[in-house]
């Protein structure tokens, strides 16, 4: 099999709430090149959303996105709806609020608690829905997210919000949040070049708890928002890559999805080859020895 021939489901499926997806997903925001994401110039409008279309057909059903996901050419949402409205009955579409820029694309300071659902409704418009399948609580350094939660908590029970997530947390939060109303997803940044003991406490605390953990920036390495650098981790990656005869992003998926079956995935890429390489990740079972030393490059952080 090559990877244009794997689909998402060689990933598996978990249940965000009553809503299975594949554990495999696709990240949005990559689509619009936006610089205040570091992220270069937009990707070809057409290209785009071909890539959303072709993942689709590859089986993903979790797409990941924001209203403050733009560019002056590109709106992530937009693109979703044009690509892929009418919607299939299995995708789901998760997006977050809490950050906000305005239309010259300066970033504001945290939505206060009252202005999230303005914010809701703008995801919804854009993307054409009548309700949201699952919403984030991005966090902006409040030390508590109560007020802010339970605002969106208040638009669940409207049924303008299917489920809730969480992203940008502490521990501590997660427990907060519950305290208030399900959590059915934490997204937050984790990956194989950036230990984190919270990040990984949070992943535990997720499992616990029947919660998913989505990762952000589990790719792009010590690059973050920038990119994939070169990293320490560099060489012992790519041994493994060559050993499966994939490259160093596919160990990353596969490193990332291996660290518990409440684990997604929700690369994101421009390029349709890219798409269906991050996809193929989530066929990769990688050995005992060699998830032994990635978990120790991870858990020595050198």
């Amino acid at each position: 099999m090559t990877a244009e021939t794997i689909t998402a489901d060689a990933s598996g499926t978990f249940e965000l709430g009553d809503l299975p997806v594949r554990r495999i997903g696709f990240g949005a925001m990559r689509l619009t090149g936006s610089a205040a994401f570091h992220l270069g110039t937009s990707s070809d409008r057409a290209r785009s959303i071909a890539v959303l279309r072709r993942a689709v057909e590859l089986g993903v059903n979790h797409i990941d996105t924001a209203a403050f996901y733009f560019s002056a050419l590109r709106s992530a949402n937009e693109l979703i709806n044009t690509a892929l409205a009418p919607y299939g009955d299995d995708l789901v579409i998760a997006t977050k609020v809490g950050p906000f820029r305005d239309w010259s694309g300066e970033w504001g300071t945290s939505a206060r608690p009252d202005q999230l659902r303005g914010h809701v409704e703008e995801n919804l418009r854009q993307l054409g829905r009548d309700h949201l399948d699952l919403v984030y609580l991005r966090r902006m350094r409040q030390d508590s997210i109560a007020e802010h939660f339970g605002a969106l908590a208040e638009l669940r029970e409207a049924g303008l919000i299917r489920h809730l997530g969480i992203s940008a947390i502490k521990p501590r939060h997660l427990a907060e949040a519950l305290e208030i109303a399900p959590v059915v997803s934490v997204q937050n940044q984790y990956g194989l070049d950036a230990p984190d003991p919270e990040a990984d406490e949070l992943l535990r605390m997720c499992g616990e708890r029947g919660v998913a953990f989505v990762p952000y920036f589990s790719v792009a390495a010590e690059g973050g928002e920038r990119g994939a650098a070169e990293t320490p981790y560099e060489e012992h990656v790519r041994a493994v890559a060559e050993a499966h005869g994939v490259g160093p992003a596919q160990i990353r998926i596969a490193w990332t999805l291996h660290q518990g079956p409440h684990v997604l995935a929700i690369p994101g890429t421009g390029n349709p080859d890219h798409l269906a390489e991050n996809v193929a990740a989530g066929a990769l079972r990688l050995t005992e020895e060699e998830l032994q030393g990635l978990n120790a490059l991870h858990t020595k952080g050198a």
